[in-house]
């Protein structure tokens, strides 16, 4: 048992203390000593005097018999209750508990909800065949930088406010994880528009046709002027679940790696420069960062195999 991290003794300290009161000295003398009280002092010379070293070691606090405790029997009746799906106070009724117990055991068999009884659901993944069929986008909101923030020194205490947001668009490629993105003033319509149609022309330098785009219902995605240029472009537009970012999922794993490894990687003193890291971080991820999903290689080595 791990000792209390207040604790005045441990066992090495407490056979100290018991070998002084066996040489004769003071009891008194012996708490003072050891900054306890007499009545203490007394209860581990007892147990020496008992049980030797080994009464000297930690015990659990828990009680030998725990009087109003459960019965198995009654723990098992609650829980086939709940697994033909009756109410906490329907148990309750049947089974002559009161209800506080019956919700108190459901919650440690973590069957305190009902959607725990359901299967899990299987998980849907997929990957396209082809290069450009399929192009993630998103934006994150990002905070601007004053100063070097609490995310380096970890001082609450001095974040400064009131410098404003800036955001990160991202497009992404289902097949070959290869990512584009660039960090812009705001998530409207005309600069969402504006930003797709530099990640179209930068994947057609790559030797990628994005057929298809996949996005979140956000408003600046559905906006005139993007449905706009897509259909210029003849880009299918898709849309996600709504409240279901998994749909999303790859969009928001290119999101969470750029934070980790990009914009709280460093500390930039200005936003302006993390803007001018972003270039070179881009490169290093499409081009020298192995990626699990695509067995360890790079987006550009799957691009090229993909070809």
């Amino acid at each position: 048992m791990n000792s209390h991290k207040n604790a005045r003794l441990t066992a090495v300290g407490r056979l100290q203390l018991v070998k002084a009161v066996g040489r004769g000295e003071p009891v008194a003398a012996v708490a003072r000593g050891f900054r306890l009280s007499p009545r203490t002092v007394w209860k581990w010379w007892a147990r020496y005097r008992t049980e030797g070293e080994e009464g000297l070691r930690d015990r659990s606090s828990r009680p030998r018999r725990l009087a109003r405790q459960l019965s198995r029997a009654r723990r098992r009746q609650i829980e086939r209750g709940r697994r033909r799906r009756w109410s906490s106070l329907r148990i309750a009724r049947e089974y002559q508990l009161p209800v506080s117990t019956v919700v108190t055991r459901l919650r440690r068999a973590g069957l305190n909800r009902l959607s725990r009884l359901e299967p899990p659901r299987p998980v849907v993944r997929y990957e396209k065949a082809r290069p450009g069929e399929l192009v993630h986008v998103d934006v994150k909101k990002l905070g601007r930088i004053g100063r070097i923030g609490h995310r380096i020194h970890g001082d609450y205490r001095r974040r400064r406010r009131g410098v404003g947001w800036e955001y990160v668009h991202v497009a992404l490629d289902d097949c070959s994880r290869l990512g584009y993105s660039e960090v812009l003033p705001d998530e409207r319509g005309p600069t969402t528009a504006a930003f797709l149609r530099r990640a179209v022309l930068w994947f057609q330098q790559q030797g990628v046709r994005i057929r298809a785009l996949l996005s979140d219902n956000g408003g600046n995605y559905r906006a005139h002027v993007v449905t706009a240029l897509l259909r210029t472009l003849r880009i299918r537009h898709h849309w996600t679940r709504p409240y279901r970012p998994q749909t999303n999922g790859k969009a928001e794993r290119f999101i969470r790696t750029l934070l980790h490894e990009w914009a709280y990687a460093d500390p930039y003193p200005t936003s302006a420069r993390r803007t001018a890291a972003l270039f070179g971080y881009l490169r290093f991820y499409n081009t020298a960062r192995p990626h699990t999903a695509l067995q360890y290689t790079t987006p550009a080595q799957r691009l090229a195999e993909r070809q």
